[in-house]
C-alpha cells in the first residue's frame, strides 16, 4: 500500500508540533494563502522542500510547481534526491536550464558569486517558467538563520526578482524547519545542507565545469565509502577533504586512507588532505566577510597566492 502524499496528512502531522514551531508553520501558510498558482524555486534541501509540502497542503498540488535549476553546479545525486522528495510531498518538478557559467561575474567568483547564481536562476524562472505554468508568484526557501547571515547575496538577487520567502518571514529558523519536516516525515528532515558544487572552490579561483565534476566525483566516492557528509575544496593539485568530526580518525585507517588517495587522483588531483578541522559552513566567504569584506557585486577579490 503505498503512502499518502504529505499534504493529505499535514494537519495530522503539524499536530504534534511544539505550540512555537506550530505558530510558526501556521504563519508561513498564511503568507502562502495570497500567492494564487506558486512556483517554488526547490534543490530537494529540507527548507525548500519544507516550503514545497506547505505550499502544496494550502494551495493544492494542482496549483504549485517545484522548479529545480540544473546545472554543472548541481550534483547528480542531488537531482535524483530532489524528485524523491518531490514524490512523497506529490508535487510535480519541472526542471529549468540555468546558465550561470557564462556570467562574468560567476566566473569571477567573488563573494557574491551566489547573487548571480541566483539572479541567473529567478530570471530563467520569469522568462521560461512563469507563463507557461501561469503562475502568480515565485517563493524561495531562504529561512530566518539565513536572513540574518551576511554570506547570503542571493537574497539580493531574491529582492530584485520579487521572490516570496514565506519560512523567513513566518520566523522559521533552520531548527524549526527540520522539526516541520520531521512531523511531515519528510525524508529529507536531518539531511546535512548541501551547497552548490561551486562553493568547495576559493573565492578569486574561476569557477568551470571541470572543477565542478572533480569535487562531484570525489564527494559521490566518500558517501560510497561510508563518510555521511563531506566538502572536497580544491585547491588546484589538492583535494582538501572536509568530513564530519566524528568521522576524521576513520579516515586514517590504512584501507580507507588507501580508497581516499585511489578516489582523489582518479578525479584528477595529485594529492588528498583530509582537515582536522572538519566541516566548515561557508568557509571560504566567511574568512573574508570576517577580514571586513562586504561582499558588493562589482568589489574584485584579490587572488589567492599559489
Amino acid at each position: 500500500m503505498s503512502t499518502p502524499p504529505v499534504s493529505s496528512t499535514l494537519h495530522e502531522a503539524l499536530a504534534g508540533l511544539d505550540p512555537e514551531a506550530a505558530a510558526i508553520a501556521t504563519r508561513a501558510r498564511a503568507v502562502l494563502a495570497g500567492a494564487g498558482r506558486l512556483g517554488v524555486a526547490y534543490s530537494g534541501g529540507v527548507d525548500s522542500a519544507v516550503l514545497l509540502a506547505l505550499a502544496v497542503a494550502e494551495l493544492g498540488a494542482d496549483r504549485v510547481v517545484a522548479i529545480l535549476g540544473i546545472s554543472a553546479s548541481l550534483a547528480g545525486d542531488e537531482r535524483v534526491a530532489a524528485y524523491e522528495v518531490a514524490a512523497v510531498i506529490g508535487a510535480r518538478v519541472v526542471e529549468v536550464a540555468t546558465h550561470e557559467q557564462d556570467s562574468a561575474g560567476y566566473q569571477a567568483n567573488d563573494v557574491d558569486r551566489c547573487f548571480f547564481c541566483k539572479d541567473e536562476l529567478f530570471t530563467r524562472i520569469s522568462d521560461e517558467v512563469v507563463t507557461e505554468h501561469v503562475l502568480d508568484s515565485v517563493a524561495y526557501g531562504e529561512n530566518a538563520d539565513d536572513a540574518r547571515r551576511p554570506d547570503r547575496p542571493g537574497a539580493r538577487a531574491a529582492t530584485n526578482h520579487r521572490v516570496l520567502r514565506p519560512l523567513a518571514e513566518a520566523g522559521a529558523s533552520k531548527a524549526v524547519v527540520r522539526q516541520i519536516a520531521r512531523a511531515m516525515a519528510l525524508p529529507c528532515a536531518d539531511k546535512p545542507a548541501a551547497p552548490c558544487l561551486a562553493s568547495r572552490i576559493p573565492h578569486g579561483h574561476e569557477v568551470t565545469a571541470e572543477k565542478l565534476h572533480q569535487v562531484e566525483e570525489v564527494e559521490a566516492g566518500l558517501r560510497r565509502l561510508g563518510f555521511s557528509d563531506s566538502r572536497v575544496r580544491h585547491h588546484d593539485q589538492i583535494a582538501r577533504i572536509e568530513l564530519v568530526p566524528e568521522e576524521i580518525e576513520r579516515a586514517a585507517t590504512p584501507a580507507l586512507r588507501s580508497a581516499i588517495h585511489e578516489l582523489v587522483t582518479g578525479a584528477g588531483f595529485r594529492f588528498a588532505a583530509v582537515d582536522l578541522r572538519g566541516i566548515q559552513s561557508g568557509a571560504f566567504t566567511m574568512s573574508i566577510l570576517n577580514a571586513g569584506r562586504t561582499g558588493a557585486p562589482g568589489t574584485p577579490v584579490p587572488k589567492p597566492a599559489p
